[in-house]
């Protein structure tokens, strides 16, 4: 369906136009209380609606409100204020034609040359985690309207969203109104905003009603959990100085709502790089994938090191001794991520090994000063209430694979199937746990060796489990000895878990699910070694 037409000849120009009459409702009240002083000094007639209104009243201005114009009050808590014919005849009006002019007249309606509206903070509503039930309150309806009728009808009406703009209309002012070009950059502005705000709303749907919803997996549902498409938007924070090499360009873009890495406040030292930000963002996911205090090490994306504390005594800083112990050498030059503000001990511990950057949810003020004493190191503060996103992107040539987060929570052994061997004690258990959380935030193919609450050998990455699991002996030394493994899938054949019970590995903690997997529990049984299987991998590309 078309809209009406109209032959050029019946258009009247129109480029400079005097603000006569302005509607005014906005949840950001910056600047709102200056603008509406200047509006009023030059002799506009102001119509607002609920606290905007009220804001400028208490200013001792003058306003009417939306309710007079409409002789309807606002009513639903609010929901229906400025849906009214008498405001958007005002607003869509195209007084370059004759006969909107005249109908207007005889519908008794005046003309608006100015909006300004901003809308509901749904973004920052998300943002607080708040119920669902307020996120959806925070959906504008009225404001969005206000905007793209404005938007729409430029030609007429400026439409200002932003109070940064609010000085370019006040000169227009004294200017004797705003111009063609003008509108059309607002009017511009304006539609981005209403399209940002409305990508804002799909994506919360999409990930909160879509891909994270109840059902733990898409693959059992008869109907797929995911929408049929995804507005994924994204906004530029900074340009960095270059890609994963120095040849490749790359920018810093965050998500609406965000509470990741990407919203970190740095704190101190060098630019992040764009490898800083995917070091750091391993870490992070690591170190918080455990309930107690826990610091992981990573280089590459891969980890050095993740340890939970231990004894008495400063729990940040054992972690991070016990986490370093693992892999010194690789350490060197990596990532630092803690679950739990950097303390003092933990910055003494930190301050004279080579580090990039240091991230965490907070840094006591003692530790702060320590770790400023290293000119080029990057301290990085997560912003309050730390979370994955609901969904993980990754582009593929032509399109991209979306999934939702491995969350995969049941670390309990209570729920684990003894295959091998006699049931062990509780220390053991505590570490055959404590491996197999770890061992998520490492590539596959993936072997982890740990002990007392610490990795001591890290196999990652290979493109064979033999190999894998021979890195991680080799690593861990005779460290290997009395620890207990974990393993990110099945063993395909026994070959793999042989190198480990060779290495004097005491249990050992894997999925299970091969068609060889009594050839592999046979191993075990033979060399007397208890093994687990949890009936879920981790793999982790």
């Amino acid at each position: 369906m078309s809209g009406p037409s109209h032959a050029p000849s019946d258009y009247r120009s129109r480029d400079v136009i005097q603000i006569e009459r302005a509607l005014i409702s906005v949840s950001d009240k910056t600047g709102l209380v200056e603008l509406a002083t200047a509006l009023v000094a030059a002799g506009v007639e102001i119509v607002s609606t609920g606290s905007t209104a009220k804001t400028i009243a208490a200013a001792g201005l003058a306003v009417t409100e939306v309710a007079d114009v409409t002789g309807f009050p606002e009513s639903l808590d609010g929901r229906v204020r400025t849906l009214h014919p008498a405001i958007h005849a005002g607003l869509l009006a195209d007084l370059r034609l004759e006969s909107h002019e005249r109908e207007l007249g005889e519908l008794g309606i005046a003309a608006f040359q100015l909006v300004v509206s901003n809308l509901y903070p749904f973004v920052e509503t998300v943002a607080t985690g708040a119920p669902v039930d307020d996120v959806i309150e925070q959906i504008d309806i009225g404001g969005p309207a206000l905007v793209r009728a404005s938007a729409k009808n430029h030609a007429n009406v400026a439409i200002v969203t932003s109070p940064a703009s609010y000085q370019q209309i006040e000169k227009a002012l004294t200017l004797g109104g705003t111009t063609l070009a003008q509108r059309q950059r607002l009017a511009g502005e304006a539609f981005m905003h209403t399209a940002a705000y409305d990508t804002a709303v799909a994506a919360y749907f999409a990930q909160n009603v879509g891909i994270a919803a109840e059902h733990a997996s898409a693959a059992d549902d008869e109907e797929s959990s995911f929408a049929d498409t995804l507005n994924y938007e994204v906004h530029l924070k900074n340009t960095l100085r270059y890609g994963e090499n120095s040849h490749q360009t790359a920018a810093l873009f965050v998500e609406n709502g965000g509470r990741g890495i990407a919203q970190a406040n740095q704190l101190h030292g060098k630019e992040m790089s764009y490898n800083n930000f995917v070091d750091a963002d391993a870490a992070v996911r690591a170190a918080y994938d455990f309930d107690e205090p826990a610091v992981a090490i990573i280089k590459h994306a891969n980890p050095c090191g993740i340890a939970v504390s231990r004894g008495a005594g400063d729990p940040v800083a054992s972690a991070h001794a016990r986490a370093h112990a693992c892999d010194p050498v690789s350490a060197f030059g990596g990532v630092i991520a803690s679950n739990r503000p950097i303390t003092l001990g933990a910055a003494e511990s930190i301050k004279d090994i080579f580090t990039e950057v240091v991230v965490a949810p907070g840094f006591d003020a003692d530790a702060l000063e320590v770790l400023r004493s290293k000119k080029n190191l990057r301290l990085l503060q997560l912003p309050d209430g730390y979370e994955r996103s609901p969904a993980e992107f990754r582009q593929i040539s032509g399109g991209a694979l979306v999934q939702s987060p491995d969350t995969y929570s049941d670390f309990n052994s209570d729920a684990w199937t003894l295959v091998a061997g006699d049931e062990v004690d509780a220390p053991t258990r505590a570490d055959l746990e404590f491996a197999w959380r770890a061992v998520r935030a490492v590539k596959s193919n993936a072997i982890l060796l740990a002990n007392d609450g610490a990795s001591v050998g890290v196999g990652m990455g290979q493109v064979n489990r033999v190999d894998s699991c021979q890195l991680a002996v080799t690593r861990a030394g005779d460290r290997a000895a009395g620890s207990v493994a974990a393993s990110d899938a099945f063993f395909p054949f026994a070959d793999g878990l042989e190198i480990l019970l060779d290495a004097g590995v005491r249990a050992v903690v894997q999925p299970g699910g091969s068609i060889r997997d009594e050839e592999v529990i046979a191993a075990a049984n033979k060399a007397g070694v208890t093994m687990y299987f949890t009936g879920e991998r981790h793999f982790f590309h």
